[in-house]
């Protein structure tokens, strides 16, 4: 956690909204100071990108632009009960084919119902018609602008596809939405739909080192990290395995509804005949769940650690751990279900219970994984993982072979061990040399606005050379198993959240 890290409840957790300003801000001027260290001109520097968590929610006065309330963090679970009545409600089996999304506690868009219900303040703007919403990029990209002098209100898709408020094929707010939520549009600021990557829209930076660059790239974390690992065109994916874990899949220039669990979003929006759609599938507990081993039991010193400990016993001994710490995301959507550890005995050690918890994440991906060829129609020939879980050789599996890209692939921007996932999911892992994808995909986007590259083919082979291949080792059939004994594990772990 960050020093704008709050968890004032079990299930609760909230950043402080000036914290995260003045983190950027103490970011940009680091990172300038670094820039010139190196020998360049802070006179080289064309524009900024920003990336950021899709669906952390904040608040804000329009007339001060001050925070209402702390930023509601996408883990957050406070609003459950609310969702299960949302669920009861007349139109909620459309709610899914409007927007793309199921009704959670996951997307913004629940967030704000519950600031509405349970924060005087938050209501009161709400019924003077002086409430801002925003998820991070709204925020950031407000302040960074200088606040309520500038008012640089604004989004892009990838962000306002996760609200529950977008109609996901017009990429614009939509009236049955709004209504079965009771939102009205009088009473509320919703920041405007722009694209992704944009000359002028995102405004200038108005504080720091980098006082009037302009702002010309924004994408969630996620799309960020798809355009990172190039993935521009259908049928190429990434999974990113930070502290969730998140996998798209490019679907092309329409938006596809998952049958089987998974989420629509947008991709990217880079104008005409560059805007594209994705299938996702999301994890809420994936690197975290290692910093839990830390924090929370004190099983290593460091997350760096865990697969040292995981390398002390040969195998789970037959362990399994249902990471749900904020319920279960897709393919499940079970928000009652909690963490819960089986087969537990007298021969468990540390070692059982970290390769247990390596495994849990590698289980779900390859859930989504099954889902994402039903709804797609074709099986993913690779995995491309980068970010620190996946400097663990036994999650990868240390294998190297030439390099190869074929049609369908897909890529991970990853923090556990892949020896586990190659195996689990019977196709190979490929992690690339430089793994901060999603920082990367925030350049493109800005780099793309300006002129620094022209087209997605300027851009395909940065960031290609030096990949490291995994492949899986064992049967097919024994990986079955132990998915089977995960499938029933999960199944168990419903109903702790009453």
């Amino acid at each position: 956690m960050t020093s704008s890290d709050h968890v004032p409840s079990s299930s609760w957790h909230e950043h402080d909204p000036n914290e995260l300003i003045s983190s950027v801000t103490t970011c940009i001027d680091g990172a300038v100071e670094a820039f010139e260290r190196q020998g360049h001109s802070v006179k080289d520097i064309k524009a900024v990108g920003i990336t950021n968590q899709r669906e952390t929610t904040l608040v804000w006065d329009v007339r001060t632009g001050e925070p209402l309330y702390n930023a509601i963090v996408w883990t957050d679970m406070r609003s459950a009960e609310l969702v299960r009545n949302l669920k009861k409600r007349l139109g909620a089996s459309e709610v899914n084919n409007l927007c793309g999304l199921p009704l959670s506690t996951y997307p913004s868009g629940a967030k704000l119902l519950w600031l509405l219900e349970n924060v005087p303040k938050v209501r009161e703007a709400y019924e003077q018609g002086n409430l801002a919403f925003g998820t991070v990029d709204t925020w950031l990209v407000y302040k960074l602008n200088g606040g309520v002098k500038a008012n640089v209100f604004v989004t892009d898709p990838s962000n306002a596809s996760r609200t529950l408020f977008m109609n996901i094929s017009t990429l614009e707010y939509d009236d049955q939405l709004l209504d079965f939520f009771r939102i009205n549009r009088k009473n509320i600021h919703l920041p405007k739909i722009v694209q992704s990557s944009s000359e002028s829209a995102y405004g200038s930076l108005a504080v720091t080192s980098l006082k009037g660059v302009p702002i010309t790239g924004c994408l969630g974390d996620q799309s960020a990290a798809l355009v990172g690992q190039k993935g521009f065109t259908p049928g190429l994916a990434k999974n990113t395995y930070g502290t969730g874990c998140f996998l798209l899949y490019n679907c092309g220039s329409k938006p596809v509804i998952s049958k089987h669990g998974l989420l629509t979003t947008v991709a990217f929006d880079f104008g005409p005949g560059k805007r594209m759609y994705a299938l996702e599938g999301s994890i809420a507990v994936a690197g975290s769940s290692v910093k839990f081993l830390v924090d929370n039991l004190g099983f290593i010193k460091s997350s760096s650690a865990i697969s040292a400990l995981a390398e002390t016993v040969d195998d789970n001994g037959g362990v399994c751990f249902v990471t749900a710490f904020s319920g279960l995301f897709a393919p499940y959507w079970i928000d009652d279900a909690r963490g819960t550890l089986f087969g537990i005995t007298a021969y468990t050690q540390r070692g059982h219970i970290a390769r247990a918890t390596l495994e849990a994440t590698c289980f779900q991906t390859k859930a989504i994984l099954d889902a994402m060829e039903k709804d797609s129609g074709h099986k993913l020939t690779e995995l491309r993982v980068d970010g620190g879980m996946c400097n663990s050789d036994l999650t990868m599996q240390v294998c190297t072979a030439p390099r190869t890209l074929p049609n369908s692939c897909i890529w991970i921007h990853s923090a556990n061990s892949l020896q586990i996932q190659s195996d689990l999911i019977g196709i190979p892992v490929n992690r690339p040399a430089m793994r901060e994808t999603t920082a990367l995909g925030a350049a493109i986007a800005a780099g793309l606005a300006v002129g620094v590259w022209e087209s997605f083919d300027d851009v395909k082979y940065i960031n290609s050379e030096g990949s490291t291949i995994f492949k899986p080792l064992i049967h097919e059939k024994e990986s079955a198993k132990s998915f089977a004994r995960w499938e029933k594990a999960v199944q168990m772990s419903k109903g702790w959240l009453s």
